[in-house]
């Protein structure tokens, strides 16, 4: 067993945000979880992940505020309990639009998917 209090999880720069903290929980650097990793992100009011599409699929969990997820598909404004299934290799845009805290939890597979 390998717990993370949160108190002591550990921040990490994601990528192409701006204005948002993120704390890995499980996986990567954090624990020997292998299959995937999760974290939280706490996106400021108007904090932002730029578009981008990764070769993993992800999970996002909003737990509190409010999160403007953007695909080729649409937009999705989710709340707090709501979460959105990203496939590899979709294009996606996140966004705090809201005038509070948004805080989500990211879980992300470690299998590459094939060309």
């Amino acid at each position: 067993m390998q717990v993370t209090k949160f108190k002591e999880a550990k921040r990490y720069e994601a990528a192409n945000h701006f204005d948002v903290s993120a704390l890995r929980l499980q996986g990567a650097e954090a624990t020997k979880t292998s299959t995937f990793w999760c974290g939280i992100s706490h996106y400021l009011p108007g904090g932002k992940a730029e578009k981008s599409a990764s070769d993993f699929e992800r999970v996002y969990f909003v737990i509190e505020g409010e999160v403007t997820v953007v695909t080729d598909q649409g937009t999705a404004v989710l709340g707090a309990f709501d979460s959105v299934h990203i496939a590899p290799k979709e294009m996606r845009f996140v966004e705090n639009r809201s005038n509070s805290v948004a805080t989500m939890l990211v879980i992300v597979s470690n299998a590459k998917v094939a060309p």
